[in-house]
Protein backbone atom coordinates (compact mmCIF):
# COMPACT_ATOMS: atom_id res chain seq x y z
CA UNK A 1 0.00 0.00 0.00
CA UNK A 2 1.49 3.34 -0.39
CA UNK A 3 2.23 6.38 1.63
CA UNK A 4 -0.72 8.75 0.69
CA UNK A 5 -2.90 9.80 2.82
CA UNK A 6 -6.50 8.16 3.76
CA UNK A 7 -8.68 10.98 3.81
CA UNK A 8 -11.91 9.98 5.41
CA UNK A 9 -15.00 11.79 7.24
CA UNK A 10 -15.03 11.12 11.38
CA UNK A 11 -17.89 8.77 10.32
CA UNK A 12 -16.31 6.84 8.18
CA UNK A 13 -12.94 6.58 10.43
CA UNK A 14 -16.26 4.98 13.31
CA UNK A 15 -17.50 2.60 10.61
CA UNK A 16 -13.61 1.57 10.03
CA UNK A 17 -13.23 1.14 13.64
CA UNK A 18 -16.61 -0.22 14.34
CA UNK A 19 -15.47 -2.66 11.75
CA UNK A 20 -12.34 -3.81 13.06
CA UNK A 21 -14.16 -3.72 16.55
CA UNK A 22 -16.48 -6.23 15.70
CA UNK A 23 -13.70 -8.85 13.93
CA UNK A 24 -11.26 -8.70 16.50
CA UNK A 25 -13.87 -8.92 19.80
CA UNK A 26 -16.64 -11.02 18.73
CA UNK A 27 -16.03 -12.97 15.20
CA UNK A 28 -12.26 -13.99 15.43
CA UNK A 29 -12.43 -15.32 18.98
CA UNK A 30 -16.21 -17.04 18.07
CA UNK A 31 -13.97 -18.60 15.28
CA UNK A 32 -11.18 -19.67 17.19
CA UNK A 33 -13.23 -21.24 19.34
CA UNK A 34 -14.59 -23.14 16.66
CA UNK A 35 -11.24 -24.35 15.46
CA UNK A 36 -9.86 -25.31 18.62
CA UNK A 37 -13.20 -27.59 19.00
CA UNK A 38 -13.18 -29.14 15.86
CA UNK A 39 -9.21 -30.32 15.98
CA UNK A 40 -10.28 -31.88 19.31
CA UNK A 41 -12.43 -34.15 16.42
CA UNK A 42 -9.67 -36.05 14.94
CA UNK A 43 -8.49 -36.40 11.72
CA UNK A 44 -8.07 -32.91 10.69
CA UNK A 45 -7.52 -33.78 6.74
CA UNK A 46 -11.26 -34.56 6.37
CA UNK A 47 -12.57 -32.21 8.93
CA UNK A 48 -14.89 -29.87 7.44
CA UNK A 49 -15.37 -27.45 10.20
CA UNK A 50 -11.57 -26.99 10.78
CA UNK A 51 -10.35 -26.85 7.06
CA UNK A 52 -13.29 -23.98 6.87
CA UNK A 53 -12.76 -22.45 10.09
CA UNK A 54 -8.85 -22.13 9.28
CA UNK A 55 -9.59 -20.56 6.05
CA UNK A 56 -12.10 -18.28 7.29
CA UNK A 57 -9.37 -17.06 10.16
CA UNK A 58 -6.93 -16.68 7.52
CA UNK A 59 -9.78 -13.99 6.03
CA UNK A 60 -10.77 -12.46 9.30
CA UNK A 61 -6.46 -11.56 9.81
CA UNK A 62 -5.99 -10.19 6.72
CA UNK A 63 -9.32 -7.85 6.79
CA UNK A 64 -7.87 -6.98 10.29
CA UNK A 65 -4.72 -6.46 8.63
CA UNK A 66 -6.30 -4.28 6.03
CA UNK A 67 -8.35 -2.27 8.33
CA UNK A 68 -5.25 -1.90 10.86
CA UNK A 69 -2.97 0.30 7.58
CA UNK A 70 -6.37 1.66 6.94
CA UNK A 71 -6.78 3.30 9.73
CA UNK A 72 -3.26 3.78 10.69
CA UNK A 73 -3.32 6.03 7.56
CA UNK A 74 -6.30 7.82 8.02
CA UNK A 75 -6.18 11.51 8.00
CA UNK A 76 -9.44 12.83 9.08
CA UNK A 77 -11.25 15.71 7.87
CA UNK A 78 -14.72 16.65 8.97
CA UNK A 79 -16.75 18.42 6.12
CA UNK A 80 -18.30 20.59 8.66
CA UNK A 81 -15.12 22.34 9.22
CA UNK A 82 -14.52 23.38 5.56
CA UNK A 83 -14.22 27.16 5.33
CA UNK A 84 -14.80 27.99 1.68
CA UNK A 85 -17.91 26.59 1.11
CA UNK A 86 -18.36 27.69 -1.96
CA UNK A 87 -16.63 25.20 -3.95
CA UNK A 88 -16.53 21.32 -4.08
CA UNK A 89 -13.94 20.05 -1.90
CA UNK A 90 -13.54 16.92 0.60
CA UNK A 91 -16.97 16.03 2.14
CA UNK A 92 -19.27 18.60 -0.37
CA UNK A 93 -22.54 17.25 -1.45
CA UNK A 94 -22.91 18.23 -4.88
CA UNK A 95 -26.47 18.49 -7.09
CA UNK A 96 -25.88 19.03 -10.75
CA UNK A 97 -27.53 18.72 -13.87
CA UNK A 98 -26.23 16.78 -17.46
CA UNK A 99 -27.16 18.07 -20.71
CA UNK A 100 -30.31 15.96 -20.52
CA UNK A 101 -31.68 18.16 -17.39
CA UNK A 102 -31.07 15.22 -15.53
CA UNK A 103 -30.52 16.20 -11.71
CA UNK A 104 -27.71 13.83 -9.73
CA UNK A 105 -26.80 14.70 -6.51
CA UNK A 106 -23.07 13.19 -5.07
CA UNK A 107 -21.30 13.70 -1.83
CA UNK A 108 -17.04 13.27 -1.89
CA UNK A 109 -15.66 11.32 0.97
CA UNK A 110 -13.09 8.83 1.32
CA UNK A 111 -12.89 6.15 -0.48
CA UNK A 112 -13.75 3.81 2.20
CA UNK A 113 -16.74 5.43 2.79
CA UNK A 114 -17.98 5.79 -1.18
CA UNK A 115 -20.75 3.95 -2.09
CA UNK A 116 -21.52 4.76 -5.29
CA UNK A 117 -25.35 3.31 -5.35
CA UNK A 118 -26.23 6.15 -1.88
CA UNK A 119 -23.80 8.72 -3.85
CA UNK A 120 -21.10 8.46 -2.11
CA UNK A 121 -18.32 8.82 -4.29
CA UNK A 122 -14.61 8.65 -4.08
CA UNK A 123 -12.76 12.10 -3.38
CA UNK A 124 -9.89 10.46 -5.78
CA UNK A 125 -12.34 8.90 -8.41
CA UNK A 126 -12.21 10.81 -12.12
CA UNK A 127 -15.75 11.82 -11.57
CA UNK A 128 -15.02 13.86 -8.28
CA UNK A 129 -11.40 14.91 -9.61
CA UNK A 130 -13.03 16.76 -12.22
CA UNK A 131 -15.64 18.58 -9.48
CA UNK A 132 -13.04 19.69 -7.33
CA UNK A 133 -12.92 23.70 -6.92
CA UNK A 134 -16.25 24.18 -8.87
CA UNK A 135 -18.41 26.67 -7.75
CA UNK A 136 -22.48 26.77 -8.71
CA UNK A 137 -22.54 27.71 -12.24
CA UNK A 138 -19.56 25.89 -13.11
CA UNK A 139 -19.96 23.22 -16.14
CA UNK A 140 -16.99 20.18 -16.03
CA UNK A 141 -16.35 17.84 -18.31
CA UNK A 142 -16.32 14.15 -16.65
CA UNK A 143 -15.05 11.86 -19.36
CA UNK A 144 -17.00 8.70 -18.56
CA UNK A 145 -16.72 4.66 -20.47
CA UNK A 146 -19.34 5.96 -23.30
CA UNK A 147 -17.45 8.75 -23.78
CA UNK A 148 -17.33 12.44 -22.31
CA UNK A 149 -20.14 14.47 -20.39
CA UNK A 150 -20.83 17.96 -18.91
CA UNK A 151 -22.48 18.78 -15.60
CA UNK A 152 -23.28 22.05 -14.18
CA UNK A 153 -23.28 22.45 -10.25
CA UNK A 154 -26.07 23.14 -9.29
CA UNK A 155 -26.06 23.32 -5.58
CA UNK A 156 -22.98 22.62 -3.17
CA UNK A 157 -23.66 22.18 0.64
CA UNK A 158 -21.67 21.24 3.33
CA UNK A 159 -23.19 19.23 7.12
CA UNK A 160 -23.49 22.53 9.24
CA UNK A 161 -20.56 23.36 12.00
CA UNK A 162 -20.28 22.79 15.14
Amino acid sequence: MNDRPNYITPAGLRALRERYDQLFAIERPKLVETISWAAGNGDRSENGDYIYGRKKLREIDRELGFLSRRMKAAKVIDPAAQADRDRVWFGATVTLVDEDDKERIVTLIGEDEADAGQGRISWRSPFARALKGAAVGDVRSVQLPAGPKEWEVLAISYPPAG
